[in-house]
Order: structure tokens, then C-alpha cells, then sequence
């Protein structure tokens, strides 16, 4: 199997403002692997503040190329999940870090595993599309005029989600309240720092119509979370405190449930292992993204019949996504019956 990747910069449609800073875009890496005259797609997605970057993924992804290499595979050798996933141990092995460069490979097996069975990945997987949640539109940090301009962007998407954690908190709300009635998840990106307001502004929340409260402190201080799980009116969902399936002893008794990012836990495969797992200790479970094109979205979009939430929207907050839009139904991304992700590419 050969393994090719490019760089691209997603240019986000806006300026996105968090508690911890701002950004016009997103570094990311799109890969390839071509076996037999097929091509899987996949896609790393590395915002800034997870460590990854177009150098560090090109360093690692010339070492992951080595390891595909040395699989070449008999042509009427039929893909397993058990096959890919010893690729994906190997390739996990060859370095610490490196979650979404890692992510793009997997996706880009998964991809490829559909186009050698000539299915669609979801049915691969098991998944059962009817039970698709609807997913949530984002909003970054902004002064009202433009939340007002962004709203517009909206209409097709049955929640909003809204990033706070500032000073401003309940003035975003209202703001959002003063457009629409819709239901809001309210993401604080490790922006809140005292515990007692927390839990008055998490009650006030309530009143709002919110429905989840994401990451209120900052990742490592899991005291304040479990202080806050304990008394909130609202599930609390870990995001930057949970990132791969080792985590998940660690925050299961300080959250009411997690946010699986593929780019955080190095693709589908780990990603379907965490939901499932975080399922059986009885934690909420919710599927995310990055700013991302259509392949990481739609790859995230097949764990998200096992999830109560999703957010996965990455790709209406971008200009240049490489690859056509997904469809979206009643607020929900639908999967396709093509066969693999049943990703097509821009003209």
C-alpha cells in the first residue's frame, strides 16, 4: 500500500475567537492510499493547540509510508478490522503524539476497506443510520453584531453551539437568545477558573434552554470538574481533559460524559472503541470535530449513531473544502450509500 499526503491551510469562513485565542485557519494534511487502482482519503485536522503542525505530520506520516509499504497486500486479500487494526498498532508504535497525522491513516484504511468490499463503511461498521443524532452548528466568541451575521449561516441546523468562557458569557446568550429559541450547547474551552460561579452561571444556562455544558476548566483541573458534575444542572462533557481511550479512567468520575474527537484519538477505530467503552460505565457520549473538510466529518459521522451529541460541522465553518459537502437532512449528516466514505471531490 502506498501512503501520499499533501499540505492545506482550511480557511475558516470567519475569524474563530475561543477563551484561550483566535485563528483564520486550520493546518491539516490530506492523505492517500492507493491500492490496486483504489484510493482511500484521509485527513488530519491540527489546530494549534494540540502541538501538531504540516512539519510535524510530514515527518511522521514519511515513517508511517514505510509501515504501509512493507503490507502489500494479495489483490483478492479481503481487508478485516482485525487486519487494520494491527496496521494502526504498528503505526501507533512509531511515535508518542502525533493524534491527527495518525487519524488521517486510519480514516484513509477505513476508506479504502469500503472501496475493496465495495460497500459503504457504515454498514461495515454495523452502524444504523436512523439512529443519526442531529448535530449542532458553532459559534465562536464574537461581539452581537456579528453572532447576528453568523446566525444566518444556521438555518439548516436544528442546535447552536456557543463558545464561552469569558467575561461576556451571558451577554452571548442573550444575544443568541434574542435570534432564535433554538437549543444551545455551551462550550467554555477551559475558560472558567472559579467553581461557585460556575455553578450559578451553569444554573442560569439551564434557564436558557442549553443543553450541555463542554470542558468549564482548564483540562487538568479535574477537581473543579467533578465539584462541578456534582452539582450542575447540566451534563458536563469533557473535551480537552479526554482525549484517547487511556483517558477514560481518569475522567469517568469527574464528568457526566465525553467528547470523542477522531483527531484527538488517532481515527474511527479508536474513536468506536472509546464510545463503547465510555457507554458501558454509563457516561454521555458525544462525537466532534475540528475545523475540517468533508473527509474527517464524514469519518467522524459514522460513531455518531452511538453518541447522544454530535458536532460535527467542520466543514460548513470552512472556504476551501476540497471535497463536496455532505448531505444534511433534518439538522443531521446523512451517510452515504456509496461505497467506503462515499467522498467526491471538488472539480
Amino acid at each position: 500500500m502506498q501512503l501520499k499526503f499533501r499540505p492545506i491551510l482550511l480557511e475558516l469562513r470567519h475569524p474563530f475567537r475561543l477563551a484561550t485565542g483566535s485563528r483564520t485557519h486550520t493546518n491539516a494534511m490530506l492523505t492517500e492510499i492507493h491500492w490496486h487502482g483504489l484510493t482511500g482519503y484521509g485527513e488530519a485536522a491540527m489546530p494549534p493547540y494540540y502541538g501538531e503542525n504540516h512539519e510535524t505530520a510530514t515527518s511522521f506520516l514519511q515513517r508511517a509510508a514505510e509501515v504501509l509499504l512493507t503490507h502489500t497486500m494479495p489483490q483478492r486479500l479481503q481487508m478485516t478490522e482485525d487486519y487494520l487494526q494491527n496496521i494502526m498498532d504498528e503505526i501507533d508504535a512509531l511515535a508518542l503524539g502525533n493524534h491527527a497525522a495518525k487519524a488521517s491513516v486510519d480514516i484513509a484504511l477505513h476508506d479504502l476497506w469500503g472501496k475493496m468490499e465495495d460497500r459503504p463503511l457504515w454498514q461495515l461498521l454495523k452502524m444504523e443510520p436512523d439512529n443519526m443524532p442531529v448535530t449542532s452548528f458553532t459559534l465562536g466568541m464574537d461581539e452581537p453584531e456579528i453572532l447576528r451575521q453568523k446566525m444566518l449561516e444556521a438555518d439548516d441546523f436544528q442546535i447552536i453551539k456557543i463558545k464561552i468562557g469569558a467575561e461576556n458569557d451571558r451577554e452571548i446568550i442573550r444575544t443568541i437568545r434574542e435570534i432564535t429559541d433554538k437549543p444551545i450547547y455551551a462550550d467554555a474551552n477551559q475558560g472558567w477558573k472559579n467553581r461557585e460561579e460556575a455553578l450559578e452561571i451553569a444554573h442560569w444556562l439551564a434557564e436558557q434552554n442549553v443543553r450541555i455544558i463542554e470542558q468549564p476548566f482548564p483540562k487538568d483541573d479535574l477537581d473543579s470538574a467533578a465539584w462541578l458534575s456534582a452539582r450542575s444542572p447540566l451534563p458536563i462533557i469533557a473535551d480537552e481533559s479526554f482525549q484517547r481511550f487511556s483517558d477514560l479512567d481518569k475522567v469517568a468520575n469527574c464528568f457526566h460524559g465525553v467528547n470523542v474527537k477522531l483527531m484527538k484519538c488517532t481515527g474511527i477505530a479508536e474513536g468506536l472503541r472509546a464510545v463503547k467503552a465510555a457507554k458501558s460505565r454509563g457516561l454521555q457520549t458525544m462525537v466532534g470535530c475540528m475545523t475540517e473538510t468533508s473527509c474527517g466529518i464524514v469519518a467522524a459521522a459514522l460513531i455518531a449513531p452511538l453518541c447522544q451529541y454530535a458536532d460535527i460541522d467542520g466543514c460548513w465553518l470552512i472556504r476551501n473544502n476540497p471535497f463536496k459537502m455532505p448531505d444534511l437532512v433534518d439538522g443531521k449528516v446523512r451517510l452515504s450509500d456509496k461505497s467506503g466514505l462515499g467522498l467526491k471531490m471538488r472539480l
